[in-house]
């Protein structure tokens, strides 16, 4: 029995994504939190909690796009041809982003709030933008004879924008969580009570969609309540009821990693639901990857590269968090 190759690249592809989600999101929550923090000292500490490590993060999401091209290049050119507006964005958004987080602690103090804008746009536009791929991919992709045959704007649907709304709270709250993690004093103080009614706002934001998605689509709700999905997805709300809950125990203590690292566990069930509710299909409503999958041959290859360069990565990233962990303090950085 051969190795199914494309089940194989299914799940490196996802896991890349969501090592990008994770690692990405909580650094543009801090560009997002920007505006809540007039302060330049305590600007300057948000930044230098992520300074470090902010750009290795971004490599999950090369990987997840060039994994994509080498293993399903039917889901990359529908994907990319269907969403090429709001990606161009998303990418402009990081460009900016990228720029601001180097340029702002070289710039003079009367200059840098111009590098603040730039670095809250960036974080906006490329979350929002993300979030908006996210449910127009959801609502599906119109696919004729292997090519993309809807709209140029088709991706503008009330329920992607709620969805890019939705992905800057979740963002926000992971951002929030994890200056918890890293700061102390006055900044830790107020990312604590904001985290609580960020908490609220993702948990209805989370039931909105969980009700919007089955009634405006009605694969997935015949998907999440038939058998045997049903059982894998009826755990999914309990367990996010749960992490909310001890989120916000957590919250009326002096925590430091635990609300992160519920955050997480969040995004996680939050992600868990979007692959039960579209697998086995790449391209929503009804490619699956194995329809998507490129020869075995360029597979096999792409796999060799990619087996060799995951664990480096994971490595690499490991190492560099356990350098830098610790609080970050009020004249103290990295650059």
């Amino acid at each position: 029995m051969g190795i199914d190759l494309a089940l194989l690249w299914a799940v490196i592809i996802l896991f890349g994504i969501l090592m990008y989600v994770i690692m990405d999101g909580f650094d543009l929550g801090i560009g997002i939190l920007f505006p809540f923090m007039p302060d330049a000292g305590d600007r300057d500490v948000m930044m230098n909690t992520v300074a470090p490590v902010w750009d290795g993060n971004e490599t999950w999401l090369v990987l997840g796009g060039a994994g994509l091209l080498a293993a399903f290049p039917l889901a990359y050119a529908v994907i990319l041809h269907a969403f090429m507006l709001p990606l161009i964005f998303m990418l402009l958004g990081l460009i900016f982003r990228g720029v601001a987080f180097e340029f702002r602690f070289k710039a003079e103090p009367h200059k840098r709030h111009w590098w603040d804008k730039a670095f809250i746009f960036g974080s906006f536009c490329a979350t929002f933008f993300q979030g908006v791929v996210l449910g127009a991919y959801m609502d599906g992709l119109t696919v004729v004879d292997r090519s993309y045959v809807g709209g140029v704007l088709d991706w503008i649907t009330p329920f992607s924008i709620f969805t890019g709304l939705g992905l800057l709270v979740a963002y926000a709250l992971l951002g929030c969580t994890w200056l918890i993690f890293k700061t102390e004093g006055l900044l830790y103080d107020r990312m604590r009570s904001l985290a609580r009614p960020l908490t609220l706002v993702l948990l209805a934001i989370i039931v909105v969609i969980s009700i919007w998605t089955p009634l405006a689509h009605q694969a997935i709700a015949d998907r999440w309540f038939s058998f045997p999905n049903l059982i894998w997805f009826a755990p999914v709300p309990v367990l996010v009821a749960l992490a909310a809950y001890y989120l916000l125990r957590f919250l009326e203590q002096k925590p430091h990693a635990g609300p992160f690292l519920l955050t997480l566990v969040l995004i996680f069930l939050g992600y868990s639901g979007l692959g039960i509710s579209i697998w086995p299909n790449i391209i929503p409503p009804d490619i699956s990857i194995w329809e998507a999958s490129g020869p075995p041959q360029s597979q096999g290859f792409a796999l060799v590269g990619a087996l060799l360069i995951v664990p480096f990565i994971l490595m690499y990233t490991a190492w560099s968090y356990y350098v830098f962990r610790g609080k970050v303090r009020h004249g103290e950085g990295y650059h």
